[in-house]
């Protein structure tokens, strides 16, 4: 009975997933279409409205990114551009748009800390990869050694070599999720907008920040939020002037 109810449920998830996809991939396909007829703006509107159901992918930000390039909307297609190499780090064609659009725009980046430089070896993903294997290596190691009647050296030598690996590798993560390039990264998609010593519109101004400019949201008070701005500067800007990397 529970496995006919199961088969039931997998049945209807099913059944309720592929119409959803299907229209997924005709919007997509429409997008497309107005893309290539330079009907730019219905463009960005159909990709918007697949972001704001979840269907995420690097395509998908790639071409919205293009699109809001070509509308001169710089701030949102260097945000989307960020959004494609987030899933996707190997992606070229995003890599170099954003490079172009980030010159056109004057855009300020944050500064990478000395630890986050040397651990562009790896991605995010990686490294949580690699600290669940090692884990798991130096679990089974310990469970072997625990049953043995004899401790050899070598298997004692594996186990605290795993065990470093797994501990750097989770720090790293740690690191990467935290750092200048992390969940807390943003986007300014205002134009010009000034990052301020407090938060009101007459309080001074700590920099102006040109449109696509990297932001590290520490804090929200209200309507604005608290960042670290590159040039090592911290400061106020209205929330609504930018938006995580992250989804």
């Amino acid at each position: 009975m529970r496995a006919s109810v199961s088969v039931i449920l997998i049945w209807v998830c099913f059944a309720t997933a592929a119409p959803a996809l299907a229209d997924a991939d005709a919007i997509f396909t429409r997008a497309n279409a107005d893309y290539a007829a330079k009907k730019y703006k219905s463009a960005i509107e159909q990709y918007e409205s697949l972001v704001k159901s979840g269907q995420w992918n690097p395509t998908l930000f790639y071409n919205l990114g293009n699109a809001y390039f070509r509308v001169d909307d710089l701030g949102r297609a260097i945000l989307n551009y960020e959004r494609a190499l987030a899933l996707d780090p190997q992606q070229p064609e995003a890599r170099a748009n954003l490079q172009l659009v980030r010159d056109r725009a004057r855009a300020l980046e944050l500064t990478p800390n000395w630890i986050e430089q040397h651990l562009d070896f790896l991605t995010r993903e990686q490294f949580t990869w690699l600290a669940a294997v090692a884990f798991w290596i130096a679990a089974a190691i310990v469970t072997g050694l625990y049953f043995a009647k004899r401790r050899p050296v070598v298997w004692i030598f594996a186990l605290v070599l795993a065990a470093v690996v797994a501990v750097g590798a989770a720090g790293a993560v740690y690191l990467l999720e935290t750092g200048s390039a992390g969940r807390d990264l943003a986007i300014v998609t205002g134009k010009n907008i000034q990052a301020r010593v407090a938060t009101a519109e007459s309080a001074g101004t700590v920099l102006v920040l040109p449109p696509g400019s990297e932001i590290k949201i520490l804090s929200r008070r209200g309507n604005w939020d608290y960042a670290a701005l590159p040039n090592d500067f911290e400061g106020w800007i209205p929330a609504q002037s930018a938006e995580r990397v992250r989804l």
